[in-house]
């Protein structure tokens, strides 16, 4: 099957958590907004499924995947559709719960993340919001940023079945996601960030061996992923990094 990946250009966004799945598993999938609009592709061919009017089953904003008469919405939801189907999730129910679960607070991490340049509104530019932004991002540097890394610090230390990965013996789509979340957070935050994760000597091995992994490896060298930049969920402003 060849995979449709819907996604906004230009950032990677929640859309690369889908990507890197897709890529370490070695799936056949089309980027369809970076398809010429002569081709079927764009932005226009994205819009034009969130606005028929006659689509049952709608997404309400991308990433969304197409896999045959399938139209999956929602991060995790397609991470869920798509983890057993590459075998990166464990076969058991239990254990695709387990995963679900943690990539989900995952989302909520990613969310936090974007919320320290955004917490007023998504609408605003951010230089609309700077003294907020500063004030989100101290409580966040703070408080939320080392929650999060020892709760996955401390998954992977009480996973029976691996001392390497979260979510089972072999590689899951969770550990690809917070491998992305590290490298996100490296470039928002870079000091912010090497100190907190200086506690975290789990997720930092995590991140590098993903990153090493053959087929990310080739993508990431292959052009094909963006950069990182500040039209994206991870942004660097310099006063935000405490």
């Amino acid at each position: 099957m060849i995979y449709e990946l819907y996604y906004w250009p230009g950032i990677q966004g929640r859309g690369e958590f889908v990507r890197l799945t897709l890529e370490e598993a070695g799936a056949e999938y089309v980027d369809i907004a970076l398809l010429p609009e002569a081709q079927g592709g764009g932005v226009p061919a994205m819009l034009k499924l969130l606005d028929d009017p006659g689509l049952a089953r709608a997404p309400f904003a991308p990433p969304f995947l197409k896999a045959g008469r399938r139209l999956i919405g929602q991060t995790a939801n397609i991470l869920l559709f798509l983890g057993p189907r590459l075998a990166l999730v464990p076969r058991d129910s239990g254990g695709r719960l387990w995963a679900h679960q943690l990539q989900l607070t995952l989302g909520d991490f990613v969310l936090e993340i974007h919320d320290t340049h955004h917490p007023i509104g998504g609408g605003l530019y951010y230089e609309a919001q700077k003294a907020a932004a500063r004030r989100r991002s101290r409580e966040f540097l703070a408080q939320r940023l080392p929650k999060f890394l020892g709760y996955f610090e401390r998954v992977i230390e009480c996973n029976p079945d691996s001392e390497k990965w979260l979510a089972a013996k072999q590689l899951t789509y969770v550990d690809l996601s917070m491998a992305q979340v590290i490298a996100g957070l490296h470039y928002a935050f870079p000091k912010a960030s090497r100190k907190a994760l200086r506690a975290c000597p789990r997720l930092r091995a995590l991140h590098d061996a993903v990153l090493s992994r053959p087929r990310i490896k080739r993508y990431v060298a292959s052009g094909r992923r963006l950069a990182f930049n500040n039209d994206d969920i991870f942004r660097r402003y310099p006063e935000l990094d405490g």
